[in-house]
């Protein structure tokens, strides 16, 4: 039955054996599901894609928690490969990933899926429904499987990268990125038991952490830190915040001094809150601290991180901005307003809001990694800052909807305190001026566009 299949067709400029062989790569899966879809994989046996892998995700639908499992039933290299479901919300699902070779260079990408939804007669009204979330899905999975290929996958010499701060927002979604582009990922977590082959435990608060017979790493990467957008800001929780960006940050650097050879990059995370209240002043690397309370912790933060520069590691304090994506962050808190029609302003709506879609965060980072002439401070945000007027209405446009409430200042600083002033009430108009002397191309230099495809909209 016609309306029981989904194809999606993409050409993508790469051979059809290096397409094939991406989809076997540790992180495939992480880095297609969408990050606005309620979907994460807990478990699979076997590697790759080959006939009788098993893997299992935890599925939210309707915000009811459901286990899907898919076994791999058909595989032929350079060619296709084919799974179904085994348990899960569909009464039938069969997903087979057809590789095409286009001439030398190129090649045709082909999902298709035959599926059947539960309750037979009762379900047909759904299936153009679930056709409408196929076409969102694979229309993310297409335009991040070209755009990875043509522009990131095997471009750079492998490196084994040591990353703190993996599981949070953008550590999730770097890792995938990293693995399917090449490189070797080695987690820091704080879990002892169980440990599996690609992390290694440590404990910053107790100074635990061996790297001696881990390494040697090409790079490291800082994400450590607690949300700062969590709770009001009361003496304890101020000095959560700090110790958990400091004490983590200090014993890296430690670590890595005492490495032979040491790592040629250190990447560490800080924030444009270093910038703090400017108004309307467009803001480079160059330009000094703020003063307020998340100006001195950034300047706290990348202090911490100067004693990889001082042993001869090429050290970078990566201030980032209003990070886009559904899977967290200020974006997973504004989506239901917003798409309910209950987008707010905030204040007068002057205050400039400098963001950047996740995608130019982490293929931002990649290019930090293989550029040596990048060092010190860099500003990872979008080249096109926008008021927090024109950020609500473009998010309000992007689900066709319209503001029409404004939160006034006494109210926030009411609800949030110092939080509020410094996160929400702050104007800071930030360029990343270091990379793009550098030569970085973003993916998304316009708000409209990419909210739309952080959103799948």
């Amino acid at each position: 039955m016609g309306h029981n299949v989904y194809i999606k067709r993409t050409k993508i400029n790469t051979p059809v054996e290096i397409l094939f062989s991406w989809h076997a790569r540790k992180g495939a899966i992480s880095r297609l599901t969408p990050p606005w879809a309620p979907l994460k994989m807990i478990s699979r046996s076997g590697e790759g894609i080959q006939k009788g892998v098993k893997v299992a995700f935890r599925l939210r639908l309707f915000k009811i928690p459901m286990i899907w499992e898919a076994e791999h039933i058909e595989y032929q290299e350079n060619k296709m490969f084919k799974d179904r479901q085994v348990k899960g919300p569909f009464s039938k699902w069969e997903h087979t990933h057809r590789f095409i070779a286009d001439g030398n260079a190129g090649s045709i990408m082909e999902d298709k899926v035959e599926f059947e939804l539960p309750f037979g007669f009762l379900s047909r009204p759904f299936y153009g429904f679930a056709k409408k979330e196929f076409k969102r899905m694979f229309s993310y999975r297409h335009g991040v499987l070209k755009y990875d290929l043509e522009h990131h996958v095997d471009k750079i010499k492998k490196k084994r990268i040591l990353i703190s701060g993996a599981s949070g927002t953008i550590g999730s979604i770097l890792v995938p990125f990293l693995r399917t582009c090449g490189h070797e990922v080695i987690r820091l977590v704080r879990k002892e038991d169980t440990l599996l082959e690609d992390e290694i435990f440590w404990d910053p608060y107790k100074g635990v952490l061996d790297l001696e017979k881990a390494g040697p790493f090409d790079a490291v990467i800082n994400l450590n830190g607690v949300d700062i957008s969590r709770g009001r800001w009361t003496d304890k929780q101020k000095k959560r915040i700090i110790d958990s960006r400091i004490i983590p940050t200090r014993l890296l650097v430690k670590k890595m001094a005492d490495l032979d050879p040491k790592p040629d990059v250190f990447i560490s995370s800080s924030a444009i809150g270093f910038y703090g209240e400017r108004k309307d002043k467009a803001l480079s690397e160059t330009d000094d601290m703020g003063d307020c309370f998340i100006s001195k912790v950034c300047k706290l933060w990348e202090d911490a991180s100067m004693g990889a520069q001082k042993s001869g590691i090429r050290t970078i304090q990566l201030r980032i901005g209003v990070v886009l994506t559904p899977a967290g962050g200020a974006l997973k808190r504004m989506e239901l307003p917003f798409k309910t029609g209950c987008g707010v302003r905030l204040s007068h709506g002057r205050q400039y809001m400098s963001w950047i879609s996740m995608e130019d965060v982490i293929s931002g980072i990649l290019y930090i990694l293989s550029h040596d002439k990048i060092k010190g401070p860099v500003n990872l945000t979008a080249p096109d800052p926008v008021t927090n007027n024109e950020f609500s209405k473009t998010l309000a446009r992007v689900f066709s909807k319209k503001v029409f409430f404004t939160i006034p200042k006494f109210v926030a600083l009411a609800l949030w305190g110092e939080l509020g002033k410094e996160t929400l009430l702050t104007s800071t108009r930030v360029r990343p001026e270091k990379l793009l002397d550098n030569g970085f191309s973003f993916q998304n230099e316009t708000l409209f566009f990419a909210l739309k495809d952080m959103l799948g909209r």
